[in-house]
């Protein structure tokens, strides 16, 4: 039985943000753009070149990823054996993410990656990163994140809320477990 606020015959689609919207386009445009800019440059240098490119740019992003990884972990060991957190920055994530464009076959992704792996370029983009983040996070309403996804659980897509109460039954019945301390349900 549920009660509540009656709910409408018909259901609305909930309206896409311009990130959904536009990020499909981007992509496609942007693998466009790099099959496009592969096929130029192996006309120009011959495809053997453009294909030992790639495989270098596949290396060479492993390696940095390797490295970023390793260094991030020793930071995080040092933070623990201190017995205080890991220092902030470092830029171990603009790093790996460097690598990971490194490892994605293209040029415009490898010149992307070579342009992360530059510190002034890791200072610039981590500065405005946390702005942004910063600026969001001020706008966002007022709370803790536990709010907000309990916000997110109750108000679904569709718009429909189901109230409704938990009964529970302390008999016992014929073949259950013997009642006794029970485990909470939270942690």
């Amino acid at each position: 039985m549920t009660t509540g606020a009656q709910t409408s015959s018909y259901t609305t689609r909930p309206r896409r943000s311009r990130l959904g919207r536009y990020l499909p386009l981007g992509l496609a445009a942007w693998l466009v753009l790099e099959i496009w800019l592969l096929t130029v440059v192996a006309g120009a240098a011959g495809g053997v070149s453009v294909l030992l490119l790639l495989v270098a740019g596949f290396v060479a992003g492993s390696v940095v990823i390797k490295r970023a990884g390793r260094r991030a972990f020793r930071s995080l060991n040092e933070a623990v054996r201190r017995g205080g957190s890991p220092e902030r920055g470092g830029g171990n994530g603009l790093m790996m993410l460097g690598g990971l464009l490194l490892m994605i076959p293209g040029l415009v992704s490898d010149a992307l990656g070579l342009l992360l792996l530059l510190p002034p370029v890791q200072k610039a983009v981590s500065r405005f990163a946390e702005r942004t983040l910063d600026r969001k996070l001020r706008a966002a309403a007022p709370g803790t994140l536990g709010d907000a996804f309990q916000q997110a659980r109750m108000h679904r897509p569709d718009g429909k809320v189901v109230q409704g109460e938990v009964v529970r039954n302390d008999v016992p019945r014929p073949g259950d477990e013997p009642a006794g301390e029970r485990p909470p349900l939270t942690r």
